[in-house]
């Protein structure tokens, strides 16, 4: 378990998830967790989420999404900003993921959300993952 950068954790939890075909993986709780796990329902990578309360700490219940050949939605993760090395970007020089196949998550000054959907708010941050 990565203690030092929780999204690569998270990322490799999905990764490792969708390679053994399993219907739900479990991860542990944050915000910004809550929030990429968010956009990835809204953009149709994952079935559902939701949040269980424990009393040490919550964890995140995702539901994988497959298609009829058995084969995950979810192409690929990739972790771009590390926390020795972040990857900031403006609003001009937002990046298309597999020309505009797949989605950049990213954290902005209004939150986080798709590279797309800072492009049209016209505004640049930091860049999280590509999910294809």
């Amino acid at each position: 378990m990565s203690k030092t950068d929780p999204i690569a954790d998270y990322l490799t939890r999905i990764r490792n998830a969708t390679r053994a075909k399993h219907r739900k993986v479990d991860i542990p709780a944050s915000n910004l967790k809550r929030e990429i796990t968010r956009i990835l329902q809204q953009e149709h990578y994952i079935k559902n989420h939701i949040v269980i309360e424990d009393d040490k700490q919550s964890f995140i219940r995702i539901y994988l999404k497959y298609g009829d050949d058995n084969e995950s939605v979810i192409s690929g993760l990739q972790r771009i900003s590390t926390p020795g090395y972040r990857r900031y970007v403006g609003k001009q020089t937002i990046p298309r993921v597999y020309n505009n196949f797949g989605i950049s998550i990213m954290t902005t000054s209004q939150g986080v959300m798709t590279g797309q959907e800072a492009k049209r708010r016209g505004v640049g941050g930091e860049i999280l993952c590509y999910v294809w």
